[in-house]
Formats: structure tokens, sequence, C-alpha cells
């Protein structure tokens, strides 16, 4: 097979986990017989260091011409400690969203045997955890009307959604339950926000086109409280962007770190796969970024874009072979981890390959 994949790896720890991510893509192309061509883009600070543009039209140009991408992160603390700045890294990724139309974020929350103590929530009550999020990119209160009244002192933002955005998702999502346990749990905020009930109103107009598919609606609050005192009764989850945003961050913690965590933004066209953490510019040049969320995202690459289940499959099990030989990066060890054995980000890569 024939790919063209354009890496992105933007700004902070994205430079260094993508690197990771290509070396396995890399090896995967060798091992299964694929040829897999690449170029390089710009995205966040980095671009508008360079271009003065979050997301210049040489990298849209770019996406659109791939066949998936591989993107890192976008993030300065430049930037979050100046917050009347008018161009700013976070618009090149929401640019990205809607110029692609990106409208399904999927995060998948698997949990590694291994890393059961790596959480702060008990092993008894996480053993187990597999669950899958649908989170809605496009709509919500991070594309609704927003301003700062002239007074300086009131301002709002839109929380909008129209119901082709709810349908779309949906569907994916009821689709992806028919492949799991056939359970569905949709989060909204409907006893209060009219635009959760016209969320809520869709799903349930959808529901009997899926009759093998056990739906729960749950409010945000509640499933907040839920996803820690008992994951396993969660397997796909359909929600908005804002609390999809909350809740998959709030999910980390069931895998151990944000650094285990990939994630894949589909719509019709080019899919972007990309670790759910940040730029973490505190760790950025150390060496000791977790590169094992871009490495997952890669695998979901494979598989969601590609078809290549093997080959996703491949990634997964090097994955799990190195944490059950004790390898650890700094943020998924314990107390319990071999010094020896904690690794910095290219030696865990370097695990990985092995492996493959």
């Amino acid at each position: 097979m024939k790919k063209h994949i354009l890496i992105v790896p933007g700004d902070g720890i994205g430079q260094e986990v993508t690197a990771v991510g290509k070396q396995v893509l890399d090896r995967i192309a060798e091992k299964f017989n694929h040829e897999f061509t690449y170029d390089e883009a710009l995205i966040g600070h980095v671009a508008i260091e360079a271009t003065g543009d979050p997301l210049p039209e040489e990298t849209l140009v770019k996406m659109r011409a791939s066949d998936a991408i591989l993107f890192g992160a976008v993030g300065h603390p430049k930037y979050d400690n100046d917050p009347s700045a008018k161009v700013r890294p976070e618009q090149g990724l929401l640019k990205m969203r809607k110029e692609l139309g990106l409208y399904a974020n999927l995060r998948p929350i698997k949990l590694f045997d291994e890393l059961l103590e790596a959480s702060s929530i008990k092993a008894d009550i996480l053993r187990g955890a597999d669950i899958l999020f649908f989170r809605e990119l496009t709509g919500d209160v991070y594309f609704g009307k927003r301003e700062r009244l002239e007074d300086g002192n009131t301002a709002y933002d839109t929380m909008i959604y129209h119901k082709y955005e709810v349908e779309r998702i949906a569907r994916k999502a009821f689709e992806a339950a028919r492949t799991r346990s056939k359970k569905l749990m949709s989060v909204d905020k409907a006893n209060v926000l009219e635009s959760s009930r016209l969320w809520r109103e869709v799903i349930q107009k959808l529901a009997p086109e899926y009759p093998d598919v056990e739906v729960e609606h749950q409010f945000i609050d509640a499933a907040a409280m839920l996803l820690i005192k008992d994951p396993r009764r969660f397997d796909v989850v359909v929600t908005g962007n804002l609390f999809g945003d909350i809740l998959t961050d709030e999910a980390s913690q069931i895998a151990g770190s944000m650094g285990m965590l990939a994630s894949a933004s589909v719509g019709d066209s080019t899919g972007v796969y990309e670790p759910i953490h940040g730029s973490a510019h505190d760790i950025t040049g150390k060496g000791v970024a977790n590169p094992l969320a871009s490495v997952l995202s890669a695998a979901l690459m494979l598989d969601i874009s590609f078809g290549l289940k093997a080959e996703s499959e491949a990634i997964i099990a090097a994955v799990d072979g190195v944490l059950k030989d004790g390898f650890r990066t700094r943020d998924i060890a314990d107390t319990t981890t071999d010094a020896s054995k904690i690794l910095g980000t290219d030696a865990m890569g370097a695990e990985l390959l092995k492996r493959l």
C-alpha cells in the first residue's frame, strides 16, 4: 500500500513525540511491505513566528493533499500570559478542524494493566475500563459568537449547535456502538441549556434507526462523577465540544497520564491523528516527554484511515510489551519502578522499534 502522510509537529513536545511516531510508521512500512511518503508543515506558535499566521495557506494545501496527518500539539506560554493577543496558536487548530471538516474527535481510553497503579484511582475500580469518546469538534462555544463589551467588564460566548452537526457525529457513535457492546451514552445539560435540548432530541429521533443499541442520557455533571466512580459503566460516549474536552481530560487519569492517550479527528476527508496532551513547554527540549500517545495515534491512523488493522494491532502490542517489560517514561513511573527502566523520549522509541 502507498500512502502520503503529513507530519505537523507544531509546538513544544509535539516536535519530539511526532518524531518517534514517524519512526514507528517507518518500521511498520518496512515490516508489512508498505510505502509511506512524508512531508512536513507548520502550525501554531512556530507558524506565527515564521509567517505571522497560525495556519499558513501552504500548510492547508499540504493537508488537503495528504492521505492522513500525524499531528503534535499547539500552544506557547507567551499567549497564556497575554489573553489580549489577537493572533494565537489555538486559532490554527480550530481553523484546521473547520477547513478539513473534522467534526468527530475519537478518543479511546484503554487501560494497560501494567499502568493500573499509575492512576490516582483505585486499581479495582479501573481494571477492565475501555471507553471510546466521540467529541463533536466544529460547533459549541468554540465557534459561537463571542464578545467583550465596551466597558470591559462583561463578556459572553455562545453555545450553538445545528441539527446536522449533532446528527452526523451521533451516527458515527451509533455505528461504533454496534461494533462494541451496543451501548451508547449521550452526555448533555438538557435540564438547563437549549442547545443541549436540541442535542438530546436529535439523539432520541435517531435511536429507532439503531434498535440494537441501548441509549442512555446523562447530564454532564453526573457523567463527570460517574466517570471516576464507575469507569467500567462507560463504553461509547457521544457529547459536545466543550463537555467532550472536559470529560476526556478527566478520563486521562483513568489511563494514568495524558501521555498515554491518542485521538483521531475525522470527517469525510483527511483525518488528523494526535495525542490529547498539549505542548508542555515546561519539559520541552529535555528529552523526557512520553511518546506513547503519539505512537498510539499512529496506530489509530493505520486502522481508521488506511484500514490496516493488523499493522495497528502490532503497534499496540509493542506498546504493551514495553510496559510489561517494566519500561516507563517519567510521567507513568511510580515509586516501585526500577530507576534504570525510566526512559527518555528517544530511548522509549528505541524500545518500541525493537519489538516491532
